[in-house]
């Protein structure tokens, strides 16, 4: 089975504190996991930002609804270790089907912690979003929908280019990646007409001691083999080692599987797509409008204290 959904964790959870005994978050994952047959595969998938477990990550927001409802509690003021309460003794004795938002909603504690009276109005200037999801997945698909977005905006302008800003473009993306010297220098590298299917030659290290290769294409339309295999056998005649073809397009899935067959050479391609989350990655022709920082319990700290 796949990942299950926050609002199918919270009775389980539950039931395996029904013993009284206290339990560990990674208990409780293990348990889960079990429990709905979640596979070593899926047990790995990440969040989008690629920093978290998504089953890690429900089960933590699970444990969390359960604990302002009162159904659970911390033991030792560790954020890791918790057990059931009387309350929660109580919801088990109901026999309810399931525990979502809903259901929580009818204890008052849990109204408090989502800013909403008894009448159901909000009580805080800035409302908790209620949903059965988990605040990081709910965040992290938001700022993947206005990524999206963003790099569709950079891609209707990047193909408006005209070749020459184009290749400035690159130049600017290369050297801020750390290659190709100073931007005059790849620019004098990069800036020449194309000889043999190559744009230019830019350096992989400071002092130049390895090369690369580049072929840069502001298309719209897609990169086909026959474009590859041109630029292959450019590097073949320079006797190059590694090549970088960018295209403000993307590539057809001839040339991309013409391109796995290729053992002796290190070519790397990077379609339209990938140009502006580089772009994105490294602040080109974007900039930063707003930082929202997540913050957590420091459990050392309060040990010490």
């Amino acid at each position: 089975m796949t990942i299950p959904p926050t609002k199918l964790i919270k009775l389980p959870i539950l039931e395996l504190l029904a013993d009284k005994k206290k339990h560990t978050l990674s208990e409780t994952v293990e348990f889960i996991a079990k429990k709905f047959n979640v596979s070593e595969e899926d047990r790995k998938q990440l969040i989008p930002s690629r920093l978290q477990q998504t089953l890690k990550v429900r089960i933590t927001w699970a444990v969390s609804e359960l604990r302002n409802a009162l159904l659970l509690e911390n033991i030792e003021n560790k954020r890791g270790i918790f057990k059931i309460t009387q309350r929660g003794l109580e919801v088990l004795k109901e026999n309810p089907k399931i525990i979502d938002t809903k259901f929580l909603k009818k204890f008052s504690e849990y109204r408090h912690f989502l800013g909403i009276d008894e009448e159901g109005k909000s009580t805080q200037k800035s409302k908790i979003i209620e949903s059965d999801e988990s605040p990081i997945e709910i965040i992290e698909e938001s700022y993947q929908k206005i990524k999206r977005e963003l790099i569709q905006n950079i891609l209707t302008l990047v193909r408006k280019c005209s070749p020459d800003s184009f290749e400035r473009l690159v130049i600017q993306l290369v050297v801020k990646m750390g290659y190709g010297g100073t931007v005059e220098d790849a620019g004098k590298a990069i800036g020449k007409q194309g000889d043999e299917g190559i744009d230019g030659i830019i350096k992989e290290d400071e002092l130049g001691f390895e090369k690369i290769y580049v072929q840069a294409k502001r298309w719209n339309s897609s990169v086909g083999r026959p474009k590859l295999q041109e630029f292959v056998g450019a590097l073949h005649g320079q006797k190059a080692k590694k090549g970088l073809f960018i295209t403000s397009g993307d590539f057809t899935n001839e040339a991309l599987r013409y391109k796995d067959k290729i053992d002796d050479k290190i070519i790397i391609l990077i379609d339209g797509n990938e140009l502006a989350e580089y772009m994105i990655r490294y602040n080109l022709g974007v900039f930063t409008t707003s930082v929202l920082e997540m913050k957590q319990i420091d459990s050392d700290f309060f040990e010490e204290i």
